[in-house]
């Protein structure tokens, strides 16, 4: 595989899972550029003649292959319902170049790392939980991951093998907003910073020490940082504060 002149790399689907009725996982064998765990690319079909394209994040480590990406479906979205399709065999088209500047290198350091998501924001957490940054850098990660529905939690087998790995070190929290499940928090991330539910249920205390980074539903993330901003966090700037944040859509 090679890239054009556009800088657009034909990448061959390796596997499609699909994990719920909307949520589904592409692996593309593509020859991207180095790049950062919390980086994203661009993704396109060639649809009517034109190229029909979607920055997504990269799930897998860097360097890793095939290249994962995690998509929610929207029934009105031209692009994730022709992705959702796809399979071993086929090509898509994939910017080469990832970019984003929602990495580790942006955080300043401290002693725990807080990664809130809800549903394909947790992409750009687990692929920095696979490098050994954050376990360099942090004693203790925490990822707090929030969903409609506990089948809407995807990647158990990943989280495990990371708890596995670090078993005194790694905190997973999940969260449902629509189904009280036992042994998950349930309700919204906000809520559950500002309650205090979050600290209680993990154990872990958000202090002067602690880095947040915050990804997924835009509502999520205002209201999160605003809860977070309560407690007398900040945003980072300039290798200071505690919040970093990445909006999808």
């Amino acid at each position: 595989m090679t890239a054009a002149k556009d800088e657009w790399l034909e990448g061959i689907i390796v596997s499609n899972t699909h994990w719920t009725q909307n949520l589904f996982s592409l692996r593309i064998q593509a020859d991207l550029s180095p790049y950062d765990a919390g980086q994203y690319t661009s993704l396109g079909l060639t649809v009517d003649g034109e190229r029909v394209a979607q920055p997504y994040s990269i799930l897998s480590a860097p360097g890793a292959q095939p290249v994962e990406f995690f998509f929610y479906t929207n029934l009105d979205g031209q692009l994730s319902t022709q992705l959702a399709k796809l399979q071993p065999g086929d090509t898509v088209w994939v910017q080469d170049h990832p970019e984003g500047r929602f990495t580790l290198k942006q955080v300043p350091d401290g002693e725990d790392l807080w990664l809130l998501a809800t549903g394909t924001g947790v992409a750009p957490f687990l692929s920095i939980l696979q490098t050994a940054a954050p376990w360099r850098r942090f004693q203790r990660v925490i990822l707090v991951y929030a969903v409609r529905q506990e089948t809407d939690l995807g990647y158990g087998e990943l989280i495990e093998k990371l708890q596995q790995a670090w078993p005194d070190r790694f905190v997973f929290a999940p969260v449902t907003s629509r189904e009280n499940v036992e042994g998950i928090i349930h309700g919204h991330i906000p809520a559950s910073i500002g309650d205090g539910v979050l600290e209680h249920t993990t154990g872990v205390a958000m202090s002067s020490g602690s880095q947040f980074m915050l990804c997924g539903n835009p509502g999520m993330v205002q209201d999160a940082t605003k809860a977070l901003e309560e407690r007398g966090f900040t945003r980072s700037d300039n290798g200071a504060g505690n919040i970093t944040i990445e909006s999808y859509w």
